[in-house]
């Protein structure tokens, strides 16, 4: 019986020195990943999410760089092959800012900025790792979606849109790497409150809250563990998937 060890496995996940992508680095760590954690801004936050891992006996680094960018998408490969060797699991949690807008006040350059995340950057990514992965015959690749794509939330509609296009690239990758034995699935969690969600309105809070099936929030951890899951030989029969993590917030 296949396992959820990740001994022996490096693990990249972009976006990942806070929130929900922290907890994806912790998880993959604690399964016995190698973990390159990833950033673009403050420096501060990311040498206290580095040693926060180290602290609990977690082989991690962590590297500054745009991911959106193809010079700094290779430089961040390199220096974490460099250190770590290859990378067999990639984990897209990066993300740009998320104001909910009417069409009309948003610009196109926005909508943009929304695709290059949550397609140009697994592009790239995957474009980057994808030799060692096939050559090895076994990769994991990761994206983490969300529950607003199959909720139609608005006034929402450039992630939505995006999230829907990360949707189709994810199932469109998983048939086409299937065969080398590497899997593409999407994790897509609901209203998690994280850091970023510190001063969001309590009303918007506790009518989502009301709404949840299982009766409590979502933690972090939660999407960690599945994707911990989904990165194991345990999970090899499964791609191509959209696997909601809200609760019960959207079925089917």
């Amino acid at each position: 019986m296949p396992g959820t060890s990740l001994e022996g496995r490096v693990a990249l996940i972009t976006g990942s020195t806070t929130g929900l992508g922290f907890a994806i680095a912790r998880s993959l760590g604690e399964a016995g990943a190698r973990v390159v954690l990833n950033f673009a801004n403050n420096e501060s936050r990311a040498n206290k999410a580095l040693e926060a891992l180290q602290s609990i006996n977690i082989e991690a680094m962590c590297i500054k760089a745009s991911v959106i960018d193809e010079a700094d998408v290779d430089r961040l490969c390199t220096e974490a092959s460099d250190t770590f060797g290859p990378i067999d699991i990639v984990a897209f949690n990066a993300t740009p800012d998320q104001p909910l807008k009417p069409i009309e006040e948003y610009e196109w350059a926005f909508y943009q900025s929304m695709l290059d995340f949550f397609v140009k950057s697994p592009y790239l990514l995957t474009r980057r790792l994808l030799p060692h992965m096939k050559e090895q015959n076994w990769g994991r690749i990761i994206n983490v979606g969300s529950e607003v794509f199959r909720r139609g939330v608005s006034p929402f509609s450039a992630y939505v849109a995006a999230k829907g296009a990360q949707t189709g690239w994810t199932r469109s990758m998983a048939g086409e790497l299937a065969a080398f034995g590497i899997t593409v699935n999407i994790v897509c969690p609901g209203w998690i409150p994280v850091e970023r969600h510190d001063d969001d309105p309590q009303e918007a809070k506790d009518e989502y809250r009301a709404l949840i099936p299982v009766d409590r929030w979502g933690v972090p951890e939660d999407v960690g563990g599945i994707c911990a899951f989904l990165a194991s030989d345990a999970a090899s029969f499964i791609t191509g998937q959209d696997v909601a993590v809200n609760g019960g917030m959207t079925v089917g």
